[in-house]
Order: structure tokens, then sequence, then C-alpha cells
């Protein structure tokens, strides 16, 4: 149970960091959840000023994150075949093993809008379905996606009312393939791809000393730091300095990634790149924003709608990722079983990637729990089954524990994915939007 705070400041959630740089930019570093924006209950104190007479409660708020891989999964080695909370998890999903009772895995829902006649191809209409449940357009999404649809109701308090991340930099395809935000029809909102550029938009832009990391931008809030932490218990300053010891660490990762990282190439020359080195610090900085309150919504696009990447870090390069979803994975030189196999082990991949998020979540603490508690991350694929781009029965994740999510379980569902996006925004995320293309019911199963 968090310490009350009786004696000392009271802080609000929204305290930042602060400083200047020598060219005068602002440079703001958030919070991590200190104890003393806490009360004894666990509820966090909103007040905009740092007195306790100004202090008033306010629940924590939850996050809503909404993960994508492209391409889509082999069903055999990603759907787990028993139900409720004895399922065993599949080679594709044993990396969640720490966390069974963190997620949900849900198998049977429909990307109902992916099956309407119209341009495109089944990718670009897979895509549209999954993100916004409405039609390809030619260009681009047919409405807001998701994520979007949350944001404008929620995230309004926040300093950044969304933020789009993604890692694999793929300059094929079209928009529709490049992006998996969309603020309304043919809006796309693309990902930051970059961990540097991700880094300065979260902290503030950098003067030319850090730019060419030979400061850190810690040496610009050392003051304000220093004054705060004096009013500030015990545990609350060894938690500050484990937070800017971890914000350090970011900015070492970052300046460690080669030039070529900032340099998109056609695919059969950037396919060959780190990407989990890349992703994990996306994540980080994910982590980062959400603990700090940057943001309650976000999405995260680990590779692209019909993905080009090849992966060195698992040993296959005869091939792209695409190559091995079609002709039962059957990829150059090898048989089906074989490239079903191979894309199983990238599948497996994506979860590895999506599980340090998790992990980094719950490290996290939070009032009376972490901050995984207070978030709704809806891990998706571009397809269910992926050799004949089928848009039926999706396997799919939701995890954490925000709201009144029921987790440790695997439930086989009817409906449409939009029914599950319209029960998570107004039931889990408070989100009110009454409506969403494709919904014609809630679906109770994945509440408790």
């Amino acid at each position: 149970m968090p310490q009350v705070i009786t004696r000392r400041a009271r802080l609000s959630r929204r305290r930042f960091l602060r400083g200047l740089t020598l060219s005068g930019s602002v440079v703001s570093v958030g919070l991590p959840p200190l104890v003393s924006m806490f009360n004894s209950n666990g509820t966090a104190y909103a007040a905009t000023r740092d007195t306790a007479s100004a202090a008033t409660e306010a629940p924590i708020e939850n996050r809503f994150v909404l993960w994508f891989n492209g391409n889509g999964i082999p069903e055999r080695y990603w759907i787990p075949a028993e139900t409720g909370s004895g399922f065993r998890l599949t080679p594709c999903l044993s990396p969640l093993a720490p966390f069974r009772e963190d997620v949900h895995v849900i198998s049977g829902l429909d990307n109902s809008a992916a099956n309407l006649p119209g341009p495109g191809n089944g990718h670009h209409n897979s895509m549209s379905g999954l993100m916004t449940c409405t039609m390809y357009t030619g260009r681009g999404a047919g409405g807001p996606s998701i994520d979007q649809a949350i944001a404008a109701k929620i995230g309004g308090e926040s300093r950044f009312r969304s933020i789009q991340i993604g890692v694999s930099q793929e300059s094929f395809g079209e928009s529709i393939q490049r992006n998996m935000s969309w603020s309304g029809y043919d809006r796309s909102l693309p990902p930051e791809m970059l961990p540097d550029r991700l880094f300065d938009r979260l902290f503030g832009r950098r003067e030319e000393g850090w730019v060419n990391r030979k400061r850190s931008i810690l040496d610009a809030v050392q003051e304000d730091a220093a004054t705060l932490t004096k009013r500030l218990p015990a545990a609350d300053r060894i938690r500050i300095e484990e937070h800017l010891s971890a914000v350090r660490d970011l900015e070492r990762a970052i300046a460690g990634l080669p030039p070529e990282y900032r340099r998109i190439d056609p695919p059969e020359i950037e396919d060959m790149k780190d990407w989990p080195r890349v992703a994990k610090v996306q994540s980080e900085l994910l982590a980062h924003a959400l603990a700090t309150r940057q943001t309650r919504v976000a999405s995260y696009m680990l590779t692209k709608c019909q993905g080009l990447s090849r992966f060195p870090w698992l040993g296959y390069t005869a091939a792209r990722h695409h190559d091995y979803t079609h002709a039962d994975g059957k990829a150059p030189g090898a048989e089906g079983i074989s490239g079903q196999r191979i894309l199983r082990d990238i599948c497996r991949w994506h979860v590895e990637e999506f599980t340090y998020l998790l992990a980094r979540l719950k490290s996290i603490p939070e009032g009376d729990g972490t901050v995984l508690d207070h978030c709704c991350l809806v891990y998706v694929h571009e397809h269910a089954e992926a050799n004949p781009h089928k848009n039926s029965g999706l396997g799919l994740i939701v995890a954490g524990h925000a709201g009144r999510l029921a987790t440790g379980m695997h439930t086989k569902s009817t409906g449409t994915i939009g029914d599950l996006y319209l029960t998570l925004a107004d039931e889990v995320m408070s989100a009110g939007l009454g409506k969403f293309p494709s919904a014609t019911r809630k679906l109770t199963e994945v509440l408790s």
C-alpha cells in the first residue's frame, strides 16, 4: 500500500522536471508515478500545483495501446486449442508465459469490412477494415482508426492526444500499407519510426551539445530535480534517481544506433536492418510516455502491412516476410511445411516484442498497482491464416487490467472486430463512443 503523504508535498501527476537549454529551448522530463502522487487508496492527486491544500483526488487514468503486425499468422501454431483459463500456450504465444494472467487471447472475430466489394487487393482491404472497420477508399482508410476514435474522446487532457510509433521503415507500398492510425477519411497519421525523433518529441528539442551526444538532456533539468527531491520522501527520491538513470540509458541506446537507421532505403536494402534493437528502444519510449502521463493513447506498428522485411536475427534471409505467408508458407528453396515453421518463428518474435512492452509496463509501480494495471493493449494482425488472406476467425490478444478486463484465458468468440473495439472503448476506456462501424453488440466475454 502506498505511503500516506502528510507533511511533504503532494504532487500532481502533471508535474514535470523542466529546464532551458543554452539556446533557450524548453526541455521537460516527465516524472514516473511517485508515492507522493497518490493517497493511501492508490488514488492520484490531480492538482496542477504542488501543495497539499490544492491537491484534489482523481482516479488513475487508463491508457489504450493498439499494436499491429503485418501479414497474418499460421493458425495451427498461434491459436490455442483449449478455451478458458486452462488453455495451453502455443509455440507462437510461448513468450507470454510469465504474463498469462495479464492477457486474454481471443479468436473467432471477423474483419467484416474487409470482405465488402470495393477497390484494392486483400492487403488494402484488410488493413482498412482492421484499423477503422470501414472499406478501403482506393487511397486510404474510410474513417478514423479505433485509437483515434478513443483519443478524440479521452486524449484532450494529455500533453499528446495520441502517439504513433513505428519500427520497420519499409518504403514499400501505398499509404494504407505504411500507416495504421487514421484521423478520418483518407487522413493518415504516420508512425514515428526513428527513436531519436521520438525522444526529441517527448523531451523537447535538443541543443547542439546533445545532438552530437556530447551532453545529456538531463543536464538541463538537474537544478529542478535537485529542488524537487529535497521535498520528497526517500522512496520517491530513489524512484526519481532510477527514472533519470533509465532516461540516460535511453540516450545511450539511441546514440549507439548506427547512422544508417536514419535512412529509409528500398526494401531489398533496408529490410536487413536489426529491427529488434530499434523495437526495444521504441517500446522503452512508449512506456515512458504512458507512465509519465504524456499520452493516454498510442499505436505501435512493428511491421508494415504486406511487410517485406527479412529476419537475419532469426536466421531467415532466403525470403521476405510476405513470401513466407503464401503457398502454404512456401519460400524459395523450401517446402511448405518448413515455410510454415519459419512463419511460426517470425510470429513468435512478434509476440516477444509485445511481451517486452508488457514487462516494462508491469515493472513501473503506480498507485497500489503498476502501469499495466491501468492499461488496455490490443494486439492485432493484418489477417488470420496468412496464405488465403483470411479475414474471419482472427486471432488477437487483449492485455492489461484497465476497467473490467477479463484476463488469464482464451475465448473463442463470435462477432466482429468492431464489436470488440466498441466494447473496449466504452466499457473499459469509458470513451463513450456509443457506436463504431461494423459493431452491433458488446462482447461481454472480454469483461470480468
